[in-house]
């Protein structure tokens, strides 16, 4: 063989284990920018086994509706070979501790938990670790050790709405102005994350007058509003802070009952109906956790966690949870929606389209606002 054959094989040679040393490598890291594989990582395409998703409740429409159909087309995309064992706890945590042991039982491999109770579910989430299985904490930050956590700026959230009501009270936003103020439960961490955000922002600048939880039941949420007309007098209150939209739906229509005209009504999570009412000026705000992202971000650190996989550059924050664990956090930036940017917000995300919104009931509403 001649000198320049021998160069030419060397070289041919020398280029094909380059190519098959970066094919390797690029099978072997996650299908995101979700950081270097670690040793003894998988490709995601590989996996297979099982994974948990366990959703708290049903009343609220997000759940059904968006996060579940979301997380389980990215696990879909990201990782075809893995089924989703779904469960959803209809408000009880004692039957959510009943599906994660099913779920241990039948061997998945990551949990992810929107747990119903906090507290409550850490005697899962240690069963769990026990096993070997990941936990993925979602929306709510449960205690016990969980591997990841996913959600929004919950501070930020109770941030924004205070501000927001500020905000719609204009000249109205005084120390003596009295705000019924309704919160979540406080079984969930993030309700104690709205409030701290929203009084850090509104307290001194008007007058907390009646605060009391609504448990996120539209019902409930009803009833504390009624007390509090009641209490307070119906033309003595400047307006009504709900740190969800299920609960603005009660107290808009406790303050129908009470002949109040529309005053300023906050929430949360821009469910269709809140928007429809901002169409029509009885309810003044939501704010927008975009739901797929937040899945989908659950669903990469799934697979991740499955693959061996770094999560820090999703998880690029910690949170230290009611146990005292310290848990890598993927804290996602939420938005205040009025009526002037529904068009660029949930409708330009697909969350609904216009024809949703602007039903015959919400028509003429849609059409003060430029929404059409």
């Amino acid at each position: 063989m001649s000198q320049i054959s021998r160069t030419l094989l060397v070289s041919a040679a020398a280029m094909s284990l380059a190519l098959t040393a970066a094919a390797c490598g690029k099978a072997g890291t996650s299908s995101s920018s979700s950081g270097s594989s670690a040793s003894g990582s998988v490709a995601a395409g590989t996996l297979s086994g099982k994974i948990g998703l366990l959703l708290p409740e049903n009343q609220t429409t997000r759940y059904e509706k968006f996060d579940r159909p979301f997380f389980e087309a990215k696990m879909k995309t990201l990782a075809p070979n893995v089924t989703v064992e779904y469960a959803n706890a209809a408000g009880s945590a004692a039957t959510q501790a009943q599906q994660v042991t099913t779920m241990i039982n039948a061997g998945v491999k990551v949990l992810v938990v929107d747990p119903v109770d906090a507290a409550a579910i850490k005697a899962s989430v240690v069963a769990a670790s026990t096993k070997g299985i990941k936990v993925v904490t979602y929306d709510r930050l449960s205690q016990g050790p969980a591997d990841a956590y996913v959600s929004f700026d919950n501070i930020k959230v109770g941030q924004l709405q205070g501000q927001g009501l500020l905000n719609v009270l204009g000249s109205k936003a005084t120390p003596t102005a009295k705000i019924v103020e309704i919160d979540g439960d406080s079984a969930d961490p993030n309700a104690a994350d709205f409030k701290s955000g929203f009084q850090g922002v509104v307290k001194g600048k008007v007058d907390l007058a009646y605060d009391a939880s609504g448990l996120w039941k539209s019902d409930v949420a009803a009833q504390k509003a009624a007390a509090a007309i009641n209490q307070l007098g119906a033309k003595n209150i400047a307006g009504f802070y709900s740190a969800n939209d299920g609960m603005a739906a009660g107290i808009a229509t406790s303050m129908k009952n009470a002949g109040i005209p529309n005053l300023p009504l906050t929430g949360q999570d821009a469910q269709l109906d809140a928007i429809q009412r901002i169409m029509v000026g009885t309810q003044s705000f939501t704010i927008y956790k975009a739901y797929q992202p937040e899945a989908e971000a659950a669903a990469q650190l799934t697979v991740d966690l499955m693959s061996g996989n770094s999560i820090s550059s999703l998880a690029t924050t910690t949170k230290t949870n009611g146990s005292g664990n310290k848990v890598p956090s993927d804290l996602l930036t939420p938005v205040l929606v009025k009526a002037d940017n529904v068009k660029d917000t949930v409708v330009k995300d697909g969350l609904y389209t216009v024809a949703d919104i602007c039903t015959s009931a919400y028509a003429a509403g849609c059409k003060t606002n430029g929404l059409s």
